[in-house]
């Protein structure tokens, strides 16, 4: 398998940071999206998951995020695309100039009526690279799935199938991090950052996402400020960007004092 060169980055890269919003509804998206807009100058861009139980798709958010700011984000489900079919939002990106999006493979849908088609992560992005060549193609890493190898084996899959770049699943410890800093060198990364603030996430991220925590952590909002404030300063010293997933948490609380 021939691996294509790292992307070379210059010496004066600054810093993307993202926020990534669940598109609940238009009125609770717009309340965040001006909170950030109006007190957080240092957003650079928002990202918008695709959650099949809320009425609102990724990319229609990414419509409404696009009234606070000029760069969005939206996750789609490979599960959700037929490959040999039309590209469902095609139409709606282009017209609304969303040229950066970020393809996850998607958890089954919990209605068994709903249409899924047998595809992964790949597959559909090397269809959106042919078909929507001006894209940005960002693909999923999962830290926690697998070993190193099984994983950036997967890595490269994307990568040869058109993927620009990657958004990991959430760190909670900065020495992983820096073990992936290292494997992941020359590549565009955005690291995710998520606030758990109560042993009842603490315990669904453990369960749901195998993640293991570092002996110091603490389920409190002190301990993740400071986390957050020590993941953006590892993002910017290794030309790499970052979002924060502030999820059941006050926006502005858990942002203020981390950017500005």
């Amino acid at each position: 398998m021939t691996h294509p060169p790292p992307t070379k980055k210059s010496n004066r890269y600054t810093t993307r940071i993202s926020i990534e919003l669940v598109p609940r509804d238009r009125a609770t998206l717009k309340k965040e999206l001006a909170i950030l807009k109006d007190q957080f100058a240092g957003v650079s861009l928002i990202n918008i998951p695709d959650l099949t139980r809320f009425e609102l798709r990724a990319w229609e958010g990414c419509v409404v995020a696009r009234e606070y700011f000029t760069k969005t984000i939206p996750h789609i489900r490979a599960i959700d695309i037929d490959p040999q079919g039309p590209i469902p939002m095609k139409n709606l990106l282009v017209d609304n100039e969303i040229n950066e999006i970020l393809i996850v493979t998607g958890d089954p849908h919990t209605d068994p009526d709903a249409t899924q088609y047998e595809v992964n992560a790949v597959d559909i992005i090397r269809k959106f690279r042919q078909e929507m060549p001006h894209l940005k193609i960002y693909a999923a890493i999962d830290q926690y799935r697998s070993g190193f190898q099984k994983e950036m084996h997967y890595l490269w899959e994307k990568q040869e199938a058109g993927a620009d770049g990657f958004f990991t699943q959430p760190f909670f410890d900065l020495r992983f991090m820096e073990i992936y800093g290292e494997i992941l060198a020359g590549k565009e990364v955005f690291w995710g950052i998520s606030p758990v603030t109560s042993e009842k996430s603490k315990a669904y991220w453990e369960k749901r996402n195998c993640v293991v925590f570092p002996k110091g952590f603490m389920p409190t909002l002190e301990w993740n400020k400071e986390f957050a404030s020590q993941a953006l300063q590892f993002a910017r010293k290794t030309h790499t960007d970052i979002y924060f997933m502030p999820i059941r948490i006050d926006l502005a609380q858990y942002l203020k004092g981390v950017i500005s």
